[in-house]
């Protein structure tokens, strides 16, 4: 890779030079150190004609990290860099300019808050590479997953507890909603830890690293907002069977059982123990069953 990165002290020469200071409400903790972006950047895998997304690009360490593996490749690969601070966005350009001046023409800076994103100018987007804030991780990385159909793969940086949520298998205990709509879109899965001292201000939690590879969502004529609502019903109270949970919304606990049944689903069974493909089979029944 070539071109600079940032070191300790000229992240906080920079906050300081914008009056930065990390506000919690949006989650900012800043990577301060080299060696983690690099990592980073490397398990991407990113290649050398991906348009890469950025969330949350901050103060430009992830970006530069990123921007110094696609110009080490022979391709018309790109950063999208998303950032809601005005601040932020406005400096980061000056800083790709002074620490890899040759990759300064690789970087786009959208100033926009990635939960209401609706689009971006240029070529859609092929690969997600982000510091996610920890409060927002799971909604944003849903609403990208679901505006880009075009997004292929991704490593993204997150509370090591969503970490571990979004890549658990049916069966386990932190297995839930994030795990089976993360499913619907692709393969997740970890890709290592990260310590708290790499971030300032330093975090009270570790952090861990999810990769993602888009996949086809399981074959059902029912839609993405049908299954995910039936998602929703089944791990709104855990210890409920699934003809509990889904006696609202079908109607009846009767209704349940019979849409449950036609799906192949035990009624006593929970949520916790289905697979995103079983959740697509009972949407289904339970939509013939309303008819």
């Amino acid at each position: 890779m070539t071109g600079r990165l940032l070191r300790p002290p000229e992240v906080r020469e920079l906050a300081a030079r914008l009056g930065l200071r990390p506000a919690k409400r949006r989650g900012q903790n800043f990577v301060i150190d080299p060696n983690t972006v690099r990592r980073v950047a490397r398990l991407a895998a990113v290649q050398p004609d991906d348009v890469v997304l950025e969330v949350g690009s901050g103060l430009g360490s992830l970006t530069l990290a990123l921007l110094a593996e696609l110009s080490g490749q022979a391709g018309t690969g790109r950063v999208v860099a998303v950032e809601v601070d005005a601040a932020l966005a406005a400096a980061l350009p000056e800083t790709v300019a002074t620490y890899a001046p040759d990759h300064l023409a690789r970087l786009q800076v959208v100033r926009d808050d990635a939960l209401r994103l609706t689009g971006l100018p240029g070529p859609v987007p092929t690969a997600l590479v982000a510091n996610l804030p920890y409060n927002v991780a799971v909604p944003v990385l849903l609403h990208l997953w679901s505006l880009f159909p075009s997004l292929q793969h991704g490593l993204v940086m997150v509370q090591q507890e969503v970490a571990d949520r979004l890549a658990a298998a049916p069966g386990s205990r932190t297995y839930g909603i994030p795990s089976v709509k993360a499913a619907w879109y692709g393969r997740v899965a970890t890709a290592g830890r990260v310590g708290r001292s790499v971030f300032w201000p330093v975090p009270r939690v570790d952090s861990g690293l999810v990769s993602w590879h888009r996949a086809s969502p399981p074959p059902t004529s029912a839609s993405r907002e049908q299954v995910f609502a039936v998602v929703d019903d089944a791990f709104a109270q855990r210890r409920k069977t699934l003809r509990a949970a889904l006696a609202r919304s079908a109607g009846s606990a009767a209704a349940a059982e019979q849409a449950l049944l036609a799906a192949g689903v035990a009624p006593a069974a929970r949520g916790e123990d289905l697979p995103v493909a079983a959740f697509a089979r009972i949407a289904e029944a339970l939509a013939q069953v309303a008819r």
